[in-house]
């Protein structure tokens, strides 16, 4: 059986950040799956499949870094790369720690693709071997 292309799940709380980070994950040749927030993706994280986590740092329960070292999410060894819409050397510090990615918004083109090659690396087309 071929393998199936790596999903990545996308979470942010808000709705047209989480649609555009979704359709710009898609078009990289990925697998999406979109999440609203940190709990609602750790509900079905350990049977979802996902190969990472691109996630919000600031959403409206459990933060982006509160997800990174959740221990469903360590146990399954997903790498994370964490989003902000601003560099915080308290963010970024903890962020590195964990060995999470850590980008800014705006997201300069190609860097989000780059941060999820360097976890999971390049996307596997359907019926690839």
């Amino acid at each position: 059986m071929p393998p199936k292309r790596q999903l990545v799940a996308v979470i942010d709380d808000d709705p047209s950040v989480l649609k555009a980070l979704d359709r710009q994950v898609s078009a990289a040749g990925y697998r999406s799956h979109a999440f609203a927030s940190a709990e609602e993706f750790l509900a079905v994280a350990a049977f979802c499949g996902a190969a990472c986590v691109v996630c919000d740092i600031h959403l409206g329960g459990m933060s982006g870094l509160q997800l990174a070292v959740h221990p469903v999410v360590t146990s399954l060894n997903l790498p994370v790369v964490l989003i902000s819409g601003g560099w915080d050397p308290v963010i970024d510090e903890p962020a590195r720690v964990i060995g999470a990615a850590f980008l800014q918004k705006p997201i300069p083109p190609g860097k989000l693709l780059e941060a999820i090659v360097d976890t999971v690396g390049p996307p596997i087309a359907d019926g690839e071997d």
